[in-house]
């Protein structure tokens, strides 16, 4: 099969959960023998279509900023949908799977399903809904209406989780849905060895307001009063990070935290995990949330939060892979207290991590993918 995935961010030149799962995916199915192409922005130099680890990458806009105000600007999705018509019309793919946010590029795509007459899969890593009115305000209603039109131009579609196919159903009840979690290259995890630099806590992803990092930074805080010298590596870059950063010399943690921007290669990411004790993730907004089952694969406990919007909070249960809390540092706090008091209980949850991991193999997930493409070829 020729495969069109469409998403303006590309892994590795923008690091985010969609990013990871689409060049996961990519790499495993073309190992299968299948030919895959990325449409997005153009964050490396050189040519506009080049050839990036077997993945044929084009680069269809300039991004300039990403974010604006610590939230995603409207005009690059505008630029991305318009200029892709031209790129995408030039080739014949077998099938398009296009991730359905930022929303604008879907209806470039349908467009291109219909004088292609080539099958349209809509890939939902979330369904925001009644969130969008928290994010934006009023202008979120707008958001909503285009959300739910987007939902309606194919009939095929792929979600991550459960919970992500009962928010994509409250918007359109007559979707045809196939649930596929997201993935894990285990033999990569496995190659991993921890750092000599260890840590108690560690966090890693988007420098965003939802996923309330500002949090960990005051878990920390309490935790000094009885643990004065542990230690919090926070990986990642975004628009909240100088808050951050102020905040943890404001209330006198810096010495206790590290801030880390994203590492190289997964590879790294995984060492530091491994160096480290627990995950806390209290991110309110997840489709999925990808880096819970990193965490897990590298036999991390973690600490996640309880809020309608986060299908972490199912992965964490499902999986017995830690405790899920209410938005609080205090009942964060609680929680990492009760780890590092109870080494039984922690082993326990170590050795259950690295086993559950196991059913997010990329092998197990990319054949059903794999299914879905060809029964709509």
């Amino acid at each position: 099969m020729k495969i069109a995935i469409i998403y303006d961010m590309i892994y590795p030149f923008n690091v985010g959960g969609g990013e990871a799962r689409n060049y996961l995916l990519a790499k495993e199915l073309i190992s299968r023998g299948h030919e895959v192409h990325f449409f997005g922005a153009k964050l490396w130099k050189g040519k506009n279509v080049i050839n990036y680890e077997g993945i044929i990458l084009h680069g269809v806009y300039r991004s300039k900023k990403l974010y604006k105000s610590g939230r995603r600007s409207y005009n690059e999705p505008l630029v991305f949908a318009l200029k892709l018509l031209k790129h995408l019309f030039r080739e014949n793919f077998d099938i398009v799977d296009c991730t359905a946010f930022p929303f604008f590029h879907v209806f470039t795509c349908k467009l291109y399903s219909i004088f292609k007459r080539k099958p349209l899969i809509l890939t939902w890593h979330e369904v925001w809904n009644d969130y969008w009115t928290y994010y934006i305000g009023f202008k979120g209603y707008f958001a909503k209406i285009i959300e739910r039109m987007v939902s309606n131009l194919s009939n095929n579609h792929i979600v991550v989780s459960e919970r992500t196919k009962k928010r994509l159903l409250m918007i359109n009840r007559k979707a045809k849905i196939n649930v596929v979690p997201n993935a894990l290259k285990l033999e990569l995890i496995d190659s991993a060895k921890p750092i000599k630099e260890k840590f108690d806590l560690i966090y890693c992803g988007r420098l965003l307001p939802h996923k309330n990092v500002d949090l960990i930074i005051k878990t920390v805080r309490l935790l000094t009063e009885e643990f004065p010298n542990i230690k919090c590596l926070i990986i990642g870059k975004g628009p909240e990070k100088k808050k951050l950063i102020f905040l943890a010399k404001k209330i006198g943690v810096e010495k206790n935290i590290v801030f880390k921007n994203f590492l190289a290669t997964e590879k790294e990411v995984y060492s530091h995990m491994k160096s480290s004790k627990i995950f806390v993730f209290p991110s309110i907004l997840e489709g999925f949330g990808i880096v819970v089952i990193e965490a897990m694969a590298c036999g991390l406990p973690i600490i996640g939060i309880s809020h309608k919007w986060n299908a972490s909070e199912d992965v964490i249960n499902e999986n017995k892979a830690g405790f899920i809390v209410n938005l609080s540092a205090e009942e964060i706090a609680k929680k990492i207290v009760y780890l590092l008091r109870r080494k039984v209980t922690y082993n326990k949850f170590v050795g259950n991590n690295v086993l559950k991991a196991q059913k997010y193999n990329i092998d197990t997930i990319v054949r059903k993918i794999e299914k879905i493409y060809e029964k709509l070829i």
